[in-house]
This record gives C-alpha cells, structure tokens and sequence, in this order.
C-alpha cells in the first residue's frame, strides 16, 4: 500500500465515517420509550441465518452474528415464515458520509440487493451529498422519493440509514411532512442519531480531504457533514423536532466484542471506550437508538463491518488493515425487512 493511500485510510477512519478475549456480557440499559424486540427479532435473525445463510457470503451462525448482552432478550421461539414477502417492501438505503467518495473503490457487487429480491423485497440507494449536512440531503432524500411514482395500497417503503444517513433521514421526516403517506417504517442501522464524539474534534477540511480517495467523485457539499455529526449538534436538533408518531421507527445497535474490531478502527474505538467501551469504534451504542423505536437488536460487528463489503473486494486490504470486515450482511437486511414488515401488519403503520 503506498504512503498516501495509507493517508487517505486515516483519514476516513477520524471521519466514517488489538484483540483480546471478549467480555461474557456487556451491560446494555434500554432507555424509557424504546421498546425491545429483541426477542423476535433474533428468532427471524437465527433462522434466516439457518435456512438462507449457508449460501450466502460471509456466513456465521447466530451466537457469533449477535451480541453478548445482559441481561439477554427474553426467548420466544415462534415460527418464522421464510416465504415471499407479501407487501413486497422497498428499502431505500441512505448512506453515510464520504460514501460517493469510496463508492467505486468499494466495488460492491449489489449482492444484498439482489438477495432480498429473491425473497420477495427490493432495495435501492438513495444517493445524497458525501460531504453535505443533514438538512441538505434532507431536501435530496425528499425530492428522491417524491420523484418516484405513488403506488396504490399501504405505504411500502422502508427508509434504512447507515451511520449518518439516519439523522438525515429523520431530517427529512420531520422537515418534509408530504414523504410520510410514502413512508412505511425508518430503521436505524449504526446510526449516529445521537451523532459521535469523534467529530467533536473533526473539522470540515478533514472531511473534504475524502475527495482525493482513489476513484472519488464526490462534491465539496456545503461542507456542514461534519458539524452535523457532533453530539450536541443532533441532541438539540432531537429535543427541539419530536419525530413524526405516523412512521414507524426501528434502531439496529452495532455492539461489537473487541476481537471483532477491525485494525484499522482499534485507536478509534479506544479513544471512544475512554467514555464508553459499549461503542462500535464510531459510535457509542446510545447514541444509535432512535428515541420511541423498536430495538431489533445488538449486532456483533464494528461500525463499518454492518454496512461496508471493503474485503470482498479487497482482500489485502481486508486481511491487514479491515481484519474483521466479514459479516452476513444479506441475512441480516433479510431479516430486518422479514420483522418490519410482520411488526407493522398487512394494512401498514
């Protein structure tokens, strides 16, 4: 790897924006109004992994995909229908910042989209500015979405944010009340809802040195994503816009052991367990939780492991720097899509 290269690496580790023997459990509180589906939500988790995850990529069984947690969700063991899926939802990914940067170095293979298909769903990215705040790509992730037809029925679409995709999706929920009958359910996937401690020491030139990544196309924005990501920033933002009680909201917490912590994320993910070891290396686990949602559940993989396929596609990258980037992540939006849609029922939210 050349020196810049390796530069550029560092820098999207301050921004995404060594191994030891996990703890048994970690002690997790679930705040008032956060209700826990955990339960159910591993039933549906473990038996896609049973049935569908053996031929997917990056397979392990549920006790490694799922986090050590006490106390443990309550076991409920109900049946799980594996067949298409009835309402035929449609989950528009929002991604996080620098993602237009990377996105052609990442090469991914569109394998979670295609998987989901076959189950009866679809997916879609719903592209913002990499470098832009949450109320920008608010307004793109509005014109998005009233850009394409109104379909007739219950609402299907399922808006996921990744890292700060979230509070610009909430941004946009809030801001833009005419994408709400369109809306069927937001989920939270290692969201920085709460934003994360590691931008409070970030400046906006950090971020725009992201535009010299290998291949990146991505645009200077308006040079707020930065800001827009520090705690008190977003806590203000939350406790003066209560979100919308029409849409349903989902949290999807990334609570890593710290052997699946990838080298590259390790100094980060230290300096965060100076206030909170619960973190994912970018973000404490509190601040992913979308205040009123439904917790799915804490999954066993680092901030970018959940969302970023860096080692199918570079493997030497993968084995020395992003070492624990391997994660069934097909089963997982499988079984995110399989407990929305039986939580919210065959007429919708």
């Amino acid at each position: 790897m050349t020196k810049s290269r390796g530069t550029l690496f560092a820098i999207v580790l301050l921004l995404c924006g060594c191994a030891t023997q996990p703890p048994v459990d970690y002690s997790v509180d679930i705040p008032a109004g956060v209700r826990d589906g955990r339960a159910r939500f591993d039933d549906i988790f473990c038996t896609v992994l049973k049935e569908h995850g053996p031929n997917l990529p990056d397979y392990r069984p549920c006790e490694q995909a799922l986090s050590h947690t006490a106390p443990p969700p309550a076991m409920l063991g109900g049946p799980v229908d594996l067949g298409s899926s009835r309402r035929h939802l449609v989950v528009g990914i929002v991604p996080g910042i620098g993602y237009d940067c990377i996105e052609k170095w990442l090469d991914a293979n569109g394998s979670a989209a295609a998987h989901v298909r076959t189950q009866g769903y679809d997916m879609r990215v719903i592209n913002v500015d990499a470098l832009s705040g949450s109320a920008t790509n608010a307004r793109l992730i509005r014109d998005a979405i009233m850009a394409t037809p109104e379909e007739a029925g219950p609402p299907g679409l399922v808006l996921m944010g990744y890292s700060k995709g979230t509070p610009d999706i909430l941004e946009a929920v809030v801001n833009y009340p005419e994408i709400r009958p369109r809306i069927a359910a937001v989920v939270s996937a290692a969201g920085a809802v709460s934003g994360s401690l590691l931008a409070e020491d970030a400046e906006e030139s950090q971020a725009d040195m992201m535009r010299h990544f290998p291949a990146a196309t991505c645009k200077a924005g308006d040079e707020d994503a930065v800001r827009s990501l520090r705690p008190d920033v977003r806590r203000k933002w939350l406790a003066e816009h209560p979100l919308p009680s029409d849409i349903r909201y989902y949290s999807l917490v990334t609570l890593p052991d710290r052997e699946n912590i990838s080298r590259i994320l390790v100094p980060s993910y230290n300096k965060l367990s100076k206030v909170d070891a619960r973190n994912d290396s970018q973000v404490i686990y509190s601040d992913e939780l979308i205040p009123g949602s439904t917790l799915l559940g804490f999954i066993n993989a680092d901030h970018w492991a959940i969302a970023l396929p860096i080692d199918r596609a570079h493997p030497f990258v993968g084995s020395v720097f992003v070492s624990r980037n391997d994660y069934p992540r097909e089963a997982l939006l499988e079984a995110v899509l399989r407990y929305v849609e039986e939580d919210l029922g065959p007429g919708g939210p």
